[in-house]
């Protein structure tokens, strides 16, 4: 349904800043809860930032799931402007480093854009990946009428490699073969909340959380959320459940 400039969708658009701000808020107030969530076992995780993000953006994330213990990566690649070739090539080796230095298989955490790339990374070298977390990413985007995310990524196609080398967000190919969560929000004012939605399968689980697109790197409910998935044993995947002091805080 086609929505005017001042209806849902651009209410929620415009109030992504202040709501993000409020996650934050929420995320310092509550860091003494955060702080006593199970510790990790030193495996690499590598933390993909959104579109015209960078590691600046991903910081309090990373630097929380730091503190638990994991062996955390920025991507090391700038603002991201989309598939460069810079950006793929790139990433594909800073997988293989990070995975060949460990001895370990990643976990990757993308935000927005960065989940695709992790979904990608993940279809063509899942023996080096361990697991996908992703937040707020039009994985099932299957044409251009998203938000305002796919007006920005396309202005900046004629930097981007051709579609068979990274696919674009309405076209993602093939299923994933390691274990898959994605995170999302029906709030978002950046992509269309029914795209974030993984299909159906094995070892796949879509979670809900209040809050905007912007802030989900910053957001408390889904740094819990991110505490539990990493800390899983590899090989010993189960759905997250929240437990009963915070179940109200999914919907």
């Amino acid at each position: 349904m086609q929505v005017g400039r001042h209806g849902p969708a651009a209410r929620l658009l415009a109030s992504e800043l202040p709501r993000a701000s409020l996650e934050l808020a929420a995320t310092v107030t509550v860091a003494p809860l955060l702080a006593v969530e199970q510790r990790g076992d030193g495996h690499p995780v590598l933390v993909l930032p959104g579109l015209w993000g960078g590691d600046a953006s991903t910081l309090l994330l990373r630097r929380y799931l730091g503190w638990l213990g994991y062996s955390v990566s920025g991507w090391r690649l700038g603002a991201n402007l989309g598939p460069t070739e810079a950006v793929v090539s790139g990433l594909r080796d800073r997988l293989e480093t990070l995975a060949d230095s460990s001895g370990s298989r990643v976990s990757l955490v993308g935000w927005s854009l960065g989940g695709l790339y992790a979904h990608e990374l993940a279809r063509k070298s899942p023996g080096s990946v361990r697991q996908v977390v992703t937040l707020g990413s039009p994985v099932r985007l299957a044409r251009r009428s998203g938000r305002a995310a796919s007006q920005v990524f396309d202005a900046m196609s004629h930097l981007h490699v051709t579609p068979s080398m990274v696919a674009r967000p309405w076209a993602e190919p093939g299923p994933l073969r390691v274990p898959a969560t994605a995170v999302y929000t029906r709030s978002d004012g950046v992509v269309p909340w029914k795209s974030c939605l993984l299909p159906p399968g094995r070892r796949r689980q879509n979670i809900e959380v209040r809050g905007s697109h912007s802030g989900l790197v910053n957001n408390p409910t889904v740094l819990h959320l991110l505490a539990d998935r990493l800390a899983r044993p590899e090989r010993s995947w189960r759905p997250f459940a929240p437990g009963p002091l915070v179940r109200h805080l999914y919907p």
